[in-house]
């Protein structure tokens, strides 16, 4: 008895050393809040859930695992910073600097990235579901075209339709794109733009070959021009219904 008391004391002893090892400087995080001074600081895991770290300098800081969600860090200084698997859910991020840093794997989910500047940063899994205003230099047009379908299927038309405009401002050839702009539209019954949607993606599709896309194309233009007797509801389209959610529509033409 004795004995397992012992190796069990032994081995909580050995987690609460672990923990200590890994939890944030204590000093470093208390430096942080009264000065917006922290470079090269260790603030790994530290927990800064709303935060007003607006202009901090945290340049070279560790911020491994560090639970920023909701934190101010507009103008901040993150240059070479680590924030691999680091939370910031919801975080305003505006002309951050990010030159440079290690946001592998992190939660960039809701975040708002208007003038950040992320030139070579470590983008590695770094979930950017919901941000507004990422630099185009930073995602793929069919990055954002599969973000602005992901949005579309919550029924987040306005962001779909924001994701789907930077997926064309870089490829202004993509097809799918405008047809999935064109929907998004249309469920926000704006029924001119879908309109004009629908005839460029047809035309593209035509001139690449894409007979499912043509003919995708084709039976919304149809539906588009189909007259209404009465002004159009807010309740689903009856295209949509009939093609199924803006999701399962457009699945099939991603590009890769």
């Amino acid at each position: 008895m004795k004995k397992q008391i012992l190796a069990i004391a032994a081995f909580l002893t050995t987690i609460i050393l672990t923990t200590s090892v890994q939890a944030a400087n204590s000093e470093h995080v208390k430096q942080l809040l009264a000065t917006k001074q922290c470079q090269n600081c260790d603030l790994t895991n530290a927990g800064l859930v709303m935060a007003d770290l607006s202009g901090a300098n945290l340049s070279g800081a560790n911020l491994t695992g560090a639970n920023l969600s909701r934190a101010n860090l507009s103008s901040a200084d993150l240059r070479g910073a680590n924030l691999s698997g680091a939370s910031l859910f919801g975080v305003n991020l505006s002309q951050a600097k990010f030159r440079g840093a290690n946001l592998a794997g992190a939660d960039l989910r809701n975040t708002y990235l208007v003038n950040a500047e992320l030139t070579g940063a470590n983008l590695n899994g770094t979930n950017f579901q919901g941000a507004v205003g990422i630099p185009s230099q930073i995602a793929s047009p069919e990055e954002f075209y599969a973000l602005g379908v992901a949005e579309g299927q919550k029924g987040n038309q306005q962001q779909a339709i924001s994701y789907f405009n930077q997926a064309i401002a870089i490829k202004p050839e993509f097809a799918g794109a405008y047809l999935a702009r064109g929907i998004a539209r249309y469920q926000i019954l704006d029924r001119q733009g879908a309109f004009q949607d629908a005839q460029v993606a047809e035309k593209l599709f035509t001139s690449q070959s894409n007979t499912p896309g043509t003919q995708t194309a084709q039976a919304f233009i149809k539906e588009l021009q189909t007259p209404v007797d009465q002004k159009v509801s807010a309740g689903s389209p009856s295209f949509v219904d009939f093609l199924g959610s803006l999701g399962s529509v457009l699945l099939q033409f991603f590009p890769f």
